[in-house]
């Protein structure tokens, strides 16, 4: 039996961004719950499989890619994807809008917002009619327009609030074919991860998470909701976050 994800039974599980940080510890947790009977970890890194792991490649960017992974996971009741992107090369978080580039922001969209929802696309067939199904995303507070005051980084913002709206209205319609179905992104606060590295200075330190910890909150959190949370944007504490 496993409590993960508030699952009573045996869990087929999906982590997507198996290879970075947040992923490759829930990836670790997963396997080590006895409740959890298969676990494929997709991402654009390699990943050795071994026992009941399996891996594959997903690039959030290519939905070819995403299809293949779709029919290799087969069945599903979890899908965790912890894919995102801040910053790489060119794409840096905007001070002012003066600084906007189309491609930085079009990268963003296509991995925070845009790959996400085609996971969803093809992934979500693949869940149970009736019994526990979860789906989550990864996304950030900052994504959260009501509690944005300081201003910036706009295509991180704005890429994670369009993931929030897409998982919202994804929530809306899986809940007509598969009502025992959650669908919610998760804001793991700060993480030791590359992601977040540049911007940790003025993080406190009990607020600075590990990969591992980071995986205990978010699977945690997911194992409180009900369908009645479908939708959602939660903390990492379990707090409701406005959109």
């Amino acid at each position: 039996m496993s409590g993960i994800a508030g699952f009573a039974g045996s869990i087929r599980a999906v982590v997507i961004g198996a290879s970075g940080g947040i992923g490759a510890a829930v990836t670790h947790r997963l396997l080590a719950d006895p409740g959890v009977t298969d676990v494929l970890a997709l991402s654009r890194r390699p990943v050795a499989p071994a026992g009941k792991l399996r891996t594959g490649f997903l690039d959030l960017a290519d939905e070819s890619s995403i299809i293949d992974a779709a029919a290799l996971a087969e069945a599903v009741d979890l899908v965790f994807i912890a894919s995102g992107l801040l910053h790489q090369d060119a794409v840096q978080p905007e001070k002012s809008w003066r600084t906007l580039d189309p491609m930085a922001m079009a990268q963003l969209f296509q991995v925070n917002a845009i790959g996400p929802a085609l996971v969803a696309k093809h992934f979500l067939p693949r869940m149970p009619r009736y019994g526990r199904a979860v789906f989550a995303a990864l996304s950030a507070k900052v994504g959260s327009i009501t509690d944005n005051r300081l201003g910036g980084w706009y295509g991180y913002r704005a890429s994670k609030a369009a993931l929030n709206q897409i998982i919202r209205t994804t929530a809306i319609e899986l809940a007509r074919s598969r009502p025992d179905a959650i669908c919610v992104t998760l804001h793991p606060g700060t993480v030791d991860t590359p992601l977040s590295q540049p911007f940790q200075a003025a993080v406190a330190r009990d607020r600075l998470f590990t990969p591992a910890v980071a995986a205990a909150h978010l699977l945690g959190v997911l194992g409180g909701l009900t369908p009645m949370d479908s939708g959602g944007l939660f903390a990492w504490d379990g707090r409701r976050l406005p959109y």
